[in-house]
């Protein structure tokens, strides 16, 4: 089916209401992320009988000789590009079905930073297939034209998992606001449990979203929200700290991407400030975590805690990498910044 979705299932709907047969052809299984969807929800499965194809994600993973039911699979065709950038950066195995600005170099330019590689794959079946392992880098460099069907970003060393009973990349933790005992850290300096679990509590993440932990310490909330399927980026200033960070996510199983450094300096393009955070002045007030999401130019607002008298001031970036919703850990509570 070519063109405008809309026009087309007015011209079935036509066909139908006269019993006129009609044919629908798609590529790959119409039932995964294709036109069954539409066609069911205006007119009933009942009605259809649907032949399917092998999906580009199963040919592509077919191609590099690897199983795919723990990958995650994700559609960036007219969708916000980020949920798919956000799940490439947490899980191993992940396939990206592309589309208008969201092809291999939209996606290898925001995972330049990372050790992934990327496997595009063009023309699947035809005989004009290519599938290409590239870095994110050489992604980035490259026009790929039309032709891609599927982008897989893998992390080599974790690509082939254990055996599963479900399938599917993203696994619910086992629990979560763990017990102290179960991370590193420094003379008890560490985010106590019930603390961690209000934060992750109204932090809400999830996979497909990013969270910054700024002033991350031994990296506890960082990495409760990396097992709970998030992105995360942890910025920590003392040279152990980011070490012990990066100890905890591996003890963990997870992806955590450690900053070391002071947030003005690693996040110059951020501009939500803290009045009073330790990363920052001191540590007058404890660290601050937010959670990033939404779409480019939001609002960007200062949480002002109780123990300050600072007010929220609005702020907008000129292009930040994701705007937010903010948390502010004061000594009180955790607040939601309004307008977010």
């Amino acid at each position: 089916m070519l063109g405008p979705l809309a026009p087309a299932l007015d011209t079935v709907e036509k066909y139908v209401a006269e019993d006129r047969p009609v044919v629908v052809l798609a590529s790959g299984d119409p039932g995964f992320f294709g036109i069954v969807r539409a066609l069911a929800e205006r007119f009933g499965p009942e009605r259809l009988d649907v032949r399917p194809g092998v999906s580009s994600v199963a040919a592509a993973f077919a191609r590099v000789g690897l199983p795919w039911d723990d990958a995650v699979v994700v559609s960036a065709h007219g969708r916000d590009p980020r949920t798919a950038v956000n799940l490439c950066l947490s899980r191993p195995k992940v396939a990206v079905l592309t589309g208008p600005g969201a092809g291999p170099a939209e996606l290898g330019a925001a995972l330049r930073d990372t050790t992934r590689t990327l496997v595009v794959a063009s023309a699947l079946g035809s005989a004009g297939e290519r599938v290409e392992r590239v870095t994110p880098a050489e992604a980035a460099a490259r026009d790929w034209g039309q032709a891609v069907s599927v982008v897989l970003c893998l992390d080599e060393a974790r690509v082939l998992g254990p055996v599963r009973t479900v399938a599917g990349g993203v696994e619910r933790a086992a629990g979560w606001a763990l017990d102290e005992a179960e991370f590193e850290h420094r003379d008890s300096m560490i985010t106590k449990f019930e603390v961690r679990a209000l934060a992750l509590a109204r932090l809400g993440p999830r996979p497909g979203e990013l969270v910054w932990d700024v002033g991350a310490g031994s990296g506890s909330v960082a990495v409760e929200c990396a097992r709970l399927g998030a992105a995360v980026v942890a910025v920590e200033k003392a040279p152990d700290g980011a070490a012990r960070v990066r100890a905890n996510a591996a003890a963990h199983g997870v992806d955590v991407r450690v900053v070391r450094g002071r947030r003005r300096v690693c996040c110059p393009g951020w501009t939500i400030r803290t009045p009073c955070s330790s990363a920052e002045a001191g540590g007058s007030c404890p660290p601050s975590s937010r959670r990033a999401r939404g779409g480019p130019g939001g609002p960007w607002w200062s949480p002002s805690p109780p123990s300050t008298g600072y007010r929220p001031r609005a702020r907008r970036s000129p292009r930040p990498a994701s705007p937010a919703t903010a948390y502010c850990c004061s000594r009180h509570a955790w607040h939601r910044c309004p307008g977010t």
